[in-house]
């Protein structure tokens, strides 16, 4: 895979965009630098387009560690769930949070994203699930900071307990009120269709509600079980598909045609001790594939995208170019922002980051540790030297 490198290369950038990228030795030709510019000079380290993460679970209150410790013990992810623990739990956590709580803790996990090298990420609701929390989770995401954000609302991620033996019910709650209260406040709707979730036509409800109120679609499908999630996600013409652990080769071909992107997340496999997507056959069918965190508290407590990449080369066995490019150009194309962000071409967003290593092949291959030495978001130094530069400043958000 061809990834465009450029030995011994330059990146210049005017108004927070790439105006130009090339050899070191010709910007003196191809532009005039003008005497206040500000220069970064990397002494050889390798630059990367910063990475997109588009799928995570940013704003949620309480721990969930003892979970971790059950599921070593032999308890399931449905029997913990089942027991009213997984997502019920950080459901009740975030519901007696307050708004600026969950800020305050957003503006943290962004901290720890960015350090790891997250320039642009999705923020997903979900752990609400009425109209008022949701909301809260929504506003508490937009907290001022500089990594760009775009947000999702996950109303319909598991039926609360309040609506126990109700589910349709609770689809009607999220399709007739939540979804047109928070229309304009949120780019997409997502809904999680799985084993222990949502049915194909309870998640057909939300996506066409979501649809017509303007939400670009998103949704969780085959993660825990082959459900059809899949084929309903190229069916309406989602812009993405996450997890897809269980996809058959039919669902493959299904998001090829629509060209719906698979969002796939290792470290929730990892976490959960359970077989990986397919990325290898996605990638060789032509589908346009990226990698996420799945930052959550219950099956993937990561805000490490590098880990994602190691993870992906050494299960998947995909090249670092591949899952390079699926961290970044795929994880843009995943939020509808791939002639935005994504790669350092001109008239992007300058966001790059600068590896303490000479090349990018050194993400999977040196795992565990944090490569990122420094960050640029927008044109501007928000890392260097591993240290936080400017940790509050105006959102960088879609919505």
């Amino acid at each position: 895979m061809d990834l465009g490198l450029i030995p011994h290369g330059a990146v210049a950038a005017r108004e927070g965009r790439v105006v130009w990228t090339g050899p070191e030795t010709e910007i003196a030709d191809a532009l005039e630098v003008p005497d206040d510019a500000v220069v970064v000079d990397v002494e050889g380290a390798a630059v990367i387009p910063g990475f997109v993460d588009a799928h995570t679970h940013l704003t949620w209150a309480g721990d969930r560690a003892a979970e971790y410790g059950a599921r070593l013990a032999g308890a399931t992810y449905l029997e913990i769930q089942a027991a009213c623990g997984g997502i019920t739990s950080t459901v009740r956590a975030t519901r007696a949070a307050t708004e600026e709580q969950l800020a305050a803790l957003a503006a943290r996990r962004l901290d720890s994203f960015l350090r790891h090298g997250t320039t642009t990420l999705e923020a997903k609701t979900g752990y609400g699930l009425t109209l008022e929390d949701e909301a809260k989770q929504l506003d508490a995401g937009k907290v001022a900071h500089p990594v760009r954000r775009v947000h999702t609302l996950l109303a319909a991620h598991l039926t609360p307990e309040e609506y126990a033996g109700r589910e349709d019910e609770y689809i009607s709650l999220v399709c007739d009120r939540i979804l047109p209260a928070l229309a304009g406040q949120a780019e997409f709707v997502d809904v999680f269709c799985d084993e222990g979730a949502f049915t194909v036509e309870q998640s057909r409800r939300v996506l066409e509600a979501g649809r017509s109120l303007g939400y670009r679609l998103k949704i969780h499908a085959e993660e825990l079980a082959h459900t059809g999630g899949t084929a309903l996600a190229a069916s309406l013409g989602a812009v993405s598909a996450d997890h897809l652990i269980h996809i058959t080769p039919d669902d493959v071909a299904l998001l090829k045609e629509a060209g719906t992107v698979a969002v796939l997340l290792p470290g929730t496999s990892y976490t959960l001790h359970t077989t990986y997507a397919p990325m290898r056959e996605l990638l060789s069918a032509g589908v346009t594939v990226a990698l996420a965190t799945d930052f959550n508290p219950g099956s993937c407590y990561s805000e490490n995208l590098q880990m994602s990449i190691s993870l992906a080369c050494q299960e998947d066995r995909v090249t670092p170019a591949e899952a390079l490019r699926a961290a970044t150009m795929g994880g843009a194309a995943a939020l509808g922002l791939q002639h935005e962000i994504g790669s350092l071409e001109p008239g992007k967003y300058c966001d790059l980051l600068v590896l303490d290593a000479a090349s990018h092949q050194e993400l999977p291959y040196h795992w565990g540790v944090n490569l990122v030495a420094g960050v640029i978001v927008g044109g501007e130094v928000v890392v260097r030297d591993r240290q936080l530069v400017s940790p509050a400043v105006a959102p960088r958000a879609t919505h």
